[in-house]
C-alpha cells in the first residue's frame, strides 16, 4: 500500500515540482500551503510522513508542529530556508524528527523520506518482535512502556510522546543503568544516515525530562554521565 505523504509549502512551484517527484516515486500526496490548513489535512488523511515548512503564511510551521505533535506521531521533517542553526533545534525542540535546509536538492530529499519511513519500518518490526519475546511492556520506576501498542504512561496516566522521544526512552529502557554516548545513540536511535549533530540528542534528551521526571532540573531517572552520555535509572 503507498505511503501517504503530506507536503505543507507556500511557494506553488516548489510544491508542484516536490508533489510531482513524490507521485512519480509511487507515494500518494496531499498538500497544504498554509499552516492551518495542513493541520487540517493533517487530522483527515492522517499522513505516515510530513513534509514542513517553517515559513507559512496563517501559522508558521513551529506551531504546527507544536499542534500536530500533541495528536499524532507521524515523523516530520522540516524544511527550513534558514541556515541560522537556532531555526534547526527550535524545529527539533518542538517535536521535528529530521530537517533539510533549502535549496535542497531532490535526490536529498527523496533519500531522507525513504530512509525516515524505512526507519519507521524497522522500529515496528523490532518493537513486534520485542512485545512477543518481553510481552511487550517495560517498566522503568513510575513509567511503563507498553511496545505491543506504544503508549507510555507515568503512574498510570498517558504520556505523548513524538517518535523519536519514544525511540530514545525505549532503548535506554531496554538497557537500563547503562550509559551510553551522544554518538552511539546518533547510530542507535536516529540510524547510521542521519547527518545531525550530537544537539539533536540533546534536545530530545530535555524534552523526554519534561516528560517523564517529576522535577526535570534536578532528574533522577533519565541521568547525564559527565564525560559519557546518558543512561535511564530505575
Amino acid at each position: 500500500m503507498a505511503k501517504t505523504i503530506l507536503v505543507v509549502e507556500d511557494d506553488a512551484n516548489l510544491l508542484d515540482v516536490v508533489r510531482h517527484n513524490l507521485a512519480r516515486e509511487g507515494y500518494t500526496v496531499v498538500t497544504a500551503r498554509d499552516g492551518e490548513a495542513a493541520i487540517e489535512v493533517a487530522r483527515t488523511s492522517k499522513p505516515d510522513l510530513m513534509l514542513l515548512d517553517i515559513m507559512l503564511p496563517r501559522l508558521d510551521g513551529l506551531e504546527v508542529c507544536r499542534i500536530l505533535r500533541k495528536e499524532m506521531s507521524v515523523p516530520i521533517l522540516m524544511l527550513t530556508a534558514k541556515a541560522d542553526e537556532i531555526d534547526k533545534v527550535v524545529g527539533l525542540e518542538m517535536g521535528a524528527d529530521d530537517y533539510v535546509t533549502k535549496p535542497f536538492s531532490l535526490r536529498e530529499l527523496l533519500a531522507r523520506i525513504k530512509a525516515m519511513l524505512r526507519r519507521g519500518e524497522l522500529m515496528r518490526e523490532e518493537t513486534a518482535r520485542s512485545a512477543q519475546a518481553d510481552r511487550a511492556v517495560i517498566r522503568v520506576g513510575n513509567l511503563e512502556i507498553d511496545d505491543e501498542r506504544h503508549v507510555v504512561t507515568r503512574d498510570g496516566v498517558g504520556i505523548a510522546l513524538s517518535p523519536k522521544e519514544y525511540d530514545l526512552l525505549l532503548f535506554l529502557a531496554q538497557n537500563l543503568r547503562r550509559a551510553y554516548s551522544r554518538d552511539y545513540l546518533l547510530e542507535k536511535v536516529w540510524g547510521y544516515e542521519y547527518s545531525g549533530d550530537t544537539r539533536t540528542v540533546d534536545v530530545h534528551v530535555r524534552w523526554l525530562r519534561q516528560k517523564i521526571e517529576e522535577d526535570p532540573g534536578h532528574p533522577v531517572m533519565l541521568l547525564t554521565v559527565r564525560g559519557v552520555g546518558y543512561k535511564l535509572e530505575a
